[in-house]
């Protein structure tokens, strides 16, 4: 089983990569983040031309939204308010052998990482605080995937130094994201396959009017598992080159595979 994790920044604007993707990649199961419709407006039967007949949505217009796209059975969906006001930042769903799949958009934080003078910044680190609380009584096997807007590690960020006191990989926010995976001992499928120090980035600004030529590159989109399913996982992939498709999103795909 394929399952892909995508934040696309539209999913209207870019549908035609979407579908080049979808056609290219085959995934079973595909994770949209920030997907910027109502769920009235998402382009369903663009997906079902493909095969992706489940289809499962958490809309909000013009900002944020998720949706689970699949070619195989679903049941029994969520949605968790972990902002705490209403925003469409998760979508969860389980699958037919009983495996949980939550897809999840983390707030970004703006731009001053200090709490006291960003309220987006609080908001951000308590999202990951209801998150951890969520993790902390799962009793069942889970695959959290998503845009989680954090670097955690020294080699998810193109310079370290650079970017301590920039938001996504300041040390506050990195010791969220850590307390969040050792609450039920998450395994990260892309540094599980790539370990550090490994170069593997998953987001590039589109403030770079070339990103190839500096690489200035972050890992931002994440997938992992709990130990249960992390022992089914044989490949993990990202895919770099769709940041250079027409129209692209800031982020690029990535992809476990799982012998589910």
């Amino acid at each position: 089983m394929k399952i892909v994790s995508w934040n696309i920044n539209s999913v209207r604007f870019r549908l035609e990569i979407v579908e080049r993707f979808l056609r290219e990649a085959a995934p079973d199961i595909l994770c949209l983040q920030e997907t910027k419709v109502i769920d009235q407006d998402f382009p369903q039967e663009a997906f079902r031309r493909l095969g992706y007949k489940t289809i499962i949505l958490h809309g909000q217009k013009m900002h944020h939204g998720v949706a689970i796209l699949s070619r195989v059975p679903l049941a029994e969906d969520d949605r968790f308010d972990w902002q705490a006001n209403r925003e469409a930042r998760h979508v969860g769903v389980k699958l037919a052998n009983g495996v949980r799949l939550e897809n999840v958009y983390v707030p970004a934080g703006g731009d001053v990482p200090d709490r006291e003078v960003n309220a987006k910044f609080g908001q951000k680190l308590d999202f990951v605080e209801r998150m951890t609380a969520w993790s902390a009584s799962l009793d069942c096997p889970t695959i959290l995937v998503g845009d989680f807007n954090i670097a955690p590690l020294e080699s998810d960020v193109w310079n370290h130094k650079q970017l301590l006191n920039v938001v996504s990989h300041t040390p506050i926010e990195v010791d969220a994201l850590n307390r969040l995976k050792d609450s039920n001992s998450w395994v990260d499928l892309g540094r599980h396959f790539y370990p550090a120090p490994a170069r593997l980035h998953t987001w590039w600004s589109y403030r770079s009017p070339d990103w190839t030529v500096n690489d200035r590159g972050r890992r931002l989109d994440h997938m992992w598992a709990t130990a249960d399913v992390a022992a089914a996982a044989t490949s993990h992939t990202v895919f770099e080159a769709c940041r250079n498709w027409l129209k692209p999103s800031d982020h690029v795909p990535i992809m476990t595979e799982f012998d589910l």
